[in-house]
C-alpha cells in the first residue's frame, strides 16, 4: 500500500498553495476537467505526480452532503537534509517543533500552514 496524495481543504486556497510552492520542492500542475468543474483548487506536483491537492471549503456545512464531522489530524512527508529544510523554514519564517526519535532513527519538524493546518516532515538522518 502507498499514498497517492493527500489534500488539503481551505478557505485560502492562494495563501496555502503560495506557502507548500515555498516551503517543498513542488511545482503547480494541470487538474482533470472534471475535477475543475467540481471544485475550486489547485494540483501541486512532485516528481511529475500530483501528491498534494488543495480544493475551496465549502462555506458552511449544509453546502456539501460529504462533508465528514472527523478530518485528519496531519499529514506527513519524509524528506532529505534535514539541516537544510530546518534552514528554509527559520528563512521563511515558519515556526516548527522539532522531534528526535532515536530509537527509530528519524528526526521531525512539525509546523503549521498559514491556516493551521499540521504538517509533519521526517528525515531519516536521526544523529544519536
Amino acid at each position: 500500500m502507498q499514498i497517492d496524495h493527500t489534500t488539503f481543504r481551505t478557505h485560502h486556497l492562494i495563501e496555502t498553495r503560495d506557502f507548500l510552492l515555498a516551503v517543498f520542492d513542488l511545482v503547480e500542475g494541470p487538474r482533470p476537467a472534471t475535477i475543475i468543474a467540481a471544485v475550486n483548487g489547485y494540483w501541486l506536483y512532485h516528481n511529475s505526480w500530483p501528491l498534494i491537492h488543495i480544493i475551496e471549503s465549502p462555506n458552511t456545512m449544509q453546502d456539501r452532503q460529504d462533508d465528514a464531522a472527523e478530518a485528519i489530524d496531519h499529514t506527513a512527508f519524509v524528506l532529505k537534509n534535514y539541516e537544510q529544510f530546518k534552514q528554509k523554514l527559520i528563512s521563511l519564517n515558519i515556526a516548527f517543533t522539532p522531534m528526535d526519535l532515536p530509537e527509530m532513527g528519524v528526526r521531525r519538524l512539525f509546523f503549521r500552514t498559514p491556516t493551521g493546518m499540521l504538517i509533519e516532515t521526517i528525515f531519516n538522518e536521526c544523529e544519536q
